[in-house]
């Protein structure tokens, strides 16, 4: 019978122990990886770290570019921050894109975006609001027509 629940890839809930048998590693070898910042478990209230199958993901990639690849533990680290950022950044876009969908045709044409990646439609002949350093970005369509 199939269950309805999806499980969390998150969720730490395996132990040091676990998490070290599954990415097929010996636990201070994780122990180590958490301490340059490379996989960084949830913490119990006693301290214990707490894995999730997305950490374990993690450690088996790390173990990949080290032992496949040949990448120093510097190199890893600067690939997986790369990584990370740039999942951000798609989350962030896919964020701009459900803004965009969710407006009307007449906003959709133009909208700037701060500093901070704040998205703010503007009416037809608006400009941003400018703070001394806004340093807003303004982006639209050419050949658009309304």
């Amino acid at each position: 019978m199939a269950s309805s629940h999806r499980l969390d890839d998150r969720a730490p809930v395996l132990a040091i122990s676990v998490a070290a048998e599954l990415s097929g590693m010996h636990p201070q070898t994780l122990r180590q990886y958490d301490r340059l910042g490379l996989v960084v478990p949830r913490r119990t209230r006693g301290r214990g770290r707490r894995y999730s199958i997305g950490d374990v993901r993690r450690l088996r990639q790390i173990q990949a570019m080290s032992q496949d690849e040949g990448i120093n533990l510097a190199g890893i680290k600067r690939i997986l921050e790369l990584q990370d950022e740039v999942a951000a950044l798609e989350q962030q876009l896919a964020g701009v894109r459900e803004t965009l969908e969710s407006m009307s045709p007449a906003q959709r044409r133009v909208f700037s975006a701060d500093r901070d990646g704040e998205i703010s439609a503007l009416r037809r002949g608006e400009r941003p609001r400018r703070a001394s350093t806004s340093g807003a970005l303004v982006v639209w369509r050419p050949g658009h027509r309304s």
